[in-house]
């Protein structure tokens, strides 16, 4: 009787990380995303089921850490206010996609050669 060769894969995660800390991950770009859509950190916050401190907290960290900020809250007034993911978010976002996307390929690429 032949063996049954079993198949097993990697699993990742991936963190860009800026000095001593997270800069981007996958809820970190979640919620950029959700600002873009939303035009307001509170509504983001909300469809992400945190607290609009953490998801502030989660800006102002993602901002200090950039070389531009990543989201800008834009002034109240007759037209009202609202946040912005700006040009560097938007960049940010692609970057983070493209380099999960090559991680992603390299894994199953990984994945087919595990023999145990």
């Amino acid at each position: 009787m032949k063996p049954v060769t079993k198949k097993y894969s990697l699993g990742f995660r991936v963190w860009i990380n800026a000095g001593q800390g997270h800069f981007l991950g996958n809820g970190r770009v979640r919620l950029l995303e959700l600002i873009r859509e939303t035009g307001s950190i509170t509504n983001a916050s909300k469809a992400m089921k945190m607290s609009y401190r953490q998801a502030w907290q989660m800006v102002e960290d993602m901002n200090g850490a950039a070389e531009k900020p990543l989201v800008e809250k834009m002034p109240g007034g007759k037209g009202g206010g609202g946040t912005i993911v700006t040009e560097a978010g938007e960049k940010a976002i692609k970057l983070f996609y493209k380099i999960e996307e090559k991680v992603k390929r390299l894994s199953e690429e990984l994945s087919e050669k595990i023999i145990l």
